[in-house]
């Protein structure tokens, strides 16, 4: 089956972003996901409301997609650290919202046991993408490329922006469906929560 055109990605997320919502539920119900609040009292709250966990974590797919040189690459080369995978295209206008929060969560926490990688969808290829980030200023994200969708049909994306947790083991550990301020007080609370899970968590910067 072909992958949804950019324009139909476009109309589903903002039609469909309510049907995606309703859909996802009735996965976790089938599926054993359960929601961050209700898991993990206190992580799903302000920004994080709408993060859903995974009990017990998923494997992900190995989809490739290139980095900003083109060359190959897929996500078990971050294996041993936390990721946050971020789905995004430089038409999707929430993913223009939330980006500079992103880039802002990679200079925040970027290191030895944590990473950003957030994949750009644009067909146009990695000038445009590349673009995209100079205009918005980013100082910390790396440039990572998916022109042909493909990825994001295999992570299981029912629209742009999604983001999804890896553990250190590669495992998904949830997910958020469409924009969030990742660098709230929540979300690094949340994400510092998989870092080190028996540190207790501060929450605010």
């Amino acid at each position: 089956m072909r992958f949804l055109s950019a324009w139909n990605i476009v109309i589903a997320v903002w039609a469909g972003l309510g049907l995606a919502a309703a859909a996802a539920a009735n996965t976790m119900a089938a599926t054993g996901q359960t929601p961050a609040a209700q898991s993990s009292p206190g992580l799903a709250v302000g920004q994080m409301r709408n993060f859903t966990l995974f009990t017990p974590p998923r494997p992900v797919a190995e989809a490739p997609f290139k980095d900003g040189a083109g060359r190959e690459m897929n996500l078990s080369a971050f294996r041993g650290k936390v990721v946050l995978v971020n789905l995004w295209a430089t038409w999707c206008a929430p993913c223009r919202a939330e980006m500079p929060a992103i880039d802002r969560l990679q200079g925040e926490l970027g290191g030895p046991d944590f990473a950003v990688v957030a994949i750009s969808q644009d067909r146009a290829g990695r000038d445009k993408a590349q673009a995209f980030l100079d205009e918005l200023g980013m100082k910390h994200l790396k440039l990572y490329i998916d022109d042909t969708m493909r990825s994001a049909r295999q992570f299981g994306a029912t629209g742009l922006p999604v983001t999804f947790i890896l553990d250190r083991q590669g495992r998904e550990v949830g997910r958020l469906i469409g924009p969030a301020e990742w660098d709230s007080p929540e979300a690094l609370r949340l994400i510092r929560h998989f870092i080190d899970p028996e540190t207790p968590k501060r929450t605010e910067r």
